[in-house]
């Protein structure tokens, strides 16, 4: 059960959907924290590929290392992050095909311990996680649905 879901109608197909989300390069496209990063093992949206992820809220800036979970394309594709080996959170997304478009289904579950929950509050100035992604999410699935409408897919 993931802590946080958002969802988006977007005209476009599962595929292409599945094709601009699972090319993490370019999430910093769309989300308002993460700002890109590069593949690392694998290269490319398999299962067990890493991608070396960077983000940034304010002046604050992290980098993060990514492992994909599950790629199937077109209905699929989820990842779990780590800092320092310690495990932060687990990324989902879905789609399936809905009036005649796709319904995409975004969702986060926070994994990282108590400790580092306590610690993060100071550290990245954010007091609720939950609802600071939720927006976020929110933000991420309204600009990829503007991206893949006006068919900046590729």
């Amino acid at each position: 059960m993931s802590d946080v879901e958002v969802q988006e109608h977007i005209a476009a197909t599962p595929a292409a959907l599945y094709e601009m989300v699972s090319d993490l390069p370019r999430m910093g496209e769309w989300s308002p924290e993460n700002t890109g990063g590069r593949w690392s093992r694998g290269g490319r949206p398999m299962v067990g590929a890493t991608f070396r992820g960077t983000n940034r809220a304010g002046w604050r800036w992290w980098r993060t290392v990514v492992t994909v979970t599950a790629a199937d394309p077109g209905r699929r594709f989820a990842f779990d992050v780590h800092w320092a080996a310690v495990p932060i959170s687990h990324w989902e997304y879905t789609f399936a095909d809905a009036d005649g478009g796709c319904l995409v289904t975004e969702s986060w579950t926070d994994r990282r311990p108590g400790w580092m929950r306590a610690a993060s509050v100071p550290v990245m100035g954010v007091s609720d996680r939950g609802a600071h992604n939720r927006a976020n999410m929110e933000k991420t699935l309204q600009a990829l649905k503007k991206s893949a409408e006006a068919g900046v897919s590729a």
